[in-house]
């Protein structure tokens, strides 16, 4: 069973022609995506990654054309709020947003238009998600993976991929992993994803990867003591950030003493879950756990 995405996903690219558009495309045809679609305005009927991807000028006529039923957008900051909109209006139910530098305010317009008519939104500001086996969608790398039990969370592309090799040198596989984004407007939180991979059955451990600001993580213990019985593993970035200091992502600020790491960590503790200090020991404490 996969989450969000899988080899059954028909998915198309919005922004497919350009620069990173096209390369993390043709990464995604090389694992296994079946990417059935690429938009970008004005250059419809052609066809981008090396003539394998057909291009359309809108969603609209990609849907009709294709029946794709996920996008990805590799659309530059300034006209990725209209992309999103865009997928909406056309009915593609999940769409997984990569850019980064959204402001907060067109976010908060995009969270609530695709929340009202029942759209799944991943990101912005992410690195998408991989079902290992099935099908990766955005520009998580796909030798990473190897196939297991775990499924991964996190709000840090560069953590995922750090976290994703130190399971698989350890030789403890993934399920699927997701990068729901750093930003503070996100579509897709913590505990949506734990909700999905505690009810997958090919799940049996958990791992989330957290960061500094917000409370989301504090939000996530709350969950994982009422609703997880999978054993879950958690690793917080950004101990040492000094208060009032944005550090990396949008979303990764401590202020008024709120949204510490110290105060995720102990959260997390009192809900049952493992603590790692660092990201190499998330191996360890899954192994301690029963993990095989």
């Amino acid at each position: 069973m996969s989450i969000l995405v899988g080899a059954q996903t028909r998915l198309l690219v919005q922004g497919i022609t350009g620069r990173e558009g096209e390369f993390h495309s043709r990464a995604m045809l090389e694992y296994g995506t079946n990417i059935v679609a690429g938009v970008t305005p004005g250059k419809g009927g052609q066809a981008a990654v090396d003539g394998r991807v057909p291009v359309f000028d809108t969603v609209a006529d990609a849907m009709a054309q294709s029946g794709a039923d996920a996008a990805c957008i590799f659309v530059p900051a300034p006209f990725a709020p209209d992309a999103m909109l865009e997928a909406a209006d056309a009915g593609v139910p999940l769409v997984i947003c990569i850019t980064e530098g959204i402001p907060a305010l067109d976010m908060l317009r995009v969270h609530h238009v695709l929340r009202s008519k029942g759209v799944r939104l991943i990101g912005p500001n992410c690195p998408g998600a991989t079902t290992v086996g099935g099908a990766k969608v955005g520009i998580i790398p796909g030798d990473i993976h190897r196939p297991g039990p775990v499924g991964l969370v996190s709000r840090s592309g560069t953590l995922t991929y750090e976290v994703v090799q130190a399971m698989t040198d350890a030789g403890v596989g993934q399920t699927t992993c997701v990068g729901i984004g750093g930003d503070p407007i996100v579509g897709t939180t913590f505990i949506d994803v734990l909700e999905m991979l505690n009810a997958d059955p090919e799940t049996e451990a958990i791992v989330l990867i957290g960061e500094i600001g917000g409370d989301e993580e504090e939000r996530a213990a709350d969950y994982c003591a009422r609703e997880v019985r999978k054993p879950v593993a958690a690793f917080i970035a950004g101990r040492t950030a000094p208060p009032g200091r944005r550090m990396g992502h949008a979303g990764a600020i401590i202020s008024g003493g709120a949204g510490t790491a110290e105060s995720k960590r102990q959260a997390l503790h009192a809900a049952g879950v493992r603590v790692a200090d660092s990201p190499s020991q998330i191996p360890a404490l899954l192994r301690d756990a029963g993990v095989r």
